[in-house]
């Protein structure tokens, strides 16, 4: 028992690196559970996806202007981020295409710019930091900032819960009711980029949604009610993030990967034992209408 306790404890007791990198995990899974719950809900799970590569090309600007500055970075990422969920969605207004196919395409052209640049102007080191992260590496600074972040996110989505979620479910109804459809929205986008740019600081560019979106899917098969999925999804993203930590520094494994592969064996395994749609319910109950 103590030397079980000894593996899990001791690596955040003796290294203070160890530490941030957990507090980072707490606020990151704080924020980006409920995100991602709700955009579970609105079926624009791929969007995040997309929407964590659109601030590959201001992060990569920044980059080339102030080198691996968490602020030149962080503010650079923010913008693109926005302007890709602006002009996705006038385009999804304005042309025959869905929203998920207009953020697929601007998905694809960030991706390979933001590449393009990075390659551009710095190293393969500078362009593996930037795409998968270092949350071993988060300083002060740049837990401040992910904690700052996390913070406003769970102040909006307390603020304005009763209109995220109503425009989730019925965006047409609060349309014509209040007809604050269209801010509650773009409220949503936002929180969405700004999720992802405090995630890139962990878990880069292509990893940032995981910890988002495996969370929020896992808790689908545990619990129904939208309070208990953020409450689930979080908790999820918290295990996960702390049990990466620790696999990766006894295993001597990539932080961010193991990360959000413990995510996703937890999504898996949700997914067969869940008392909601798991697979085994659902063949136990198949069992019992047939007897």
């Amino acid at each position: 028992m103590t030397d079980l306790a000894g593996l899990l404890v001791d690596p955040i007791n003796d290294y203070s690196f160890m530490r941030r990198a957990l507090v980072a995990g707490f606020a990151l899974a704080l924020a980006c559970g409920p995100v991602g719950v709700m955009l579970m809900l609105r079926r624009m799970s791929l969007v995040g996806d997309a929407m964590a590569h659109a601030v590959l090309p201001g992060a990569a600007i920044g980059f080339l202007i102030g080198g691996l500055s968490l602020t030149a970075m962080t503010l650079g990422g923010a913008i693109t981020g926005v302007v890709v969920a602006v002009l996705a969605g006038v385009m999804a207004r304005l042309t025959p295409l869905r929203e998920d196919a207009t953020f697929a395409g601007f998905y694809l052209i960030s991706l390979a710019l933001g590449v393009l640049l990075i390659s551009t102007g710095g190293s393969s080191v500078d362009l593996v930091h930037i795409l998968f992260g270092t949350i071993l590496a988060i300083d002060r600074e740049s837990l401040f900032l992910v904690a700052g972040l996390s913070s406003l996110t769970v102040l909006a989505l307390a603020t304005f819960y009763r209109h995220l979620v109503a425009e989730a479910f019925d965006p047409n109804f609060l349309l014509s009711v209040k007809g604050a459809g269209g801010v509650v929205h773009v409220l949503f986008l936002a929180l969405v980029v700004v999720n992802l740019v405090a995630a890139f600081q962990a878990l880069g560019t292509l990893m940032a949604v995981g910890l988002m979106m495996l969370p929020a899917l896992a808790s689908r098969f545990w619990v129904r009610q939208v309070w208990s999925l953020f409450a689930v999804a979080a908790g999820v993203a918290f295990v996960s993030a702390y049990a990466g930590l620790i696999l990766s520094f006894h295993l001597d494994l990539p932080t961010g990967p193991a990360i959000v592969l413990f995510a996703g064996v937890v999504y898996l395994l949700s997914a067969v034992i869940g008392p909601y749609g798991g697979l085994i319910t659902r063949q136990w109950r198949t069992a019992s209408s047939a007897a």
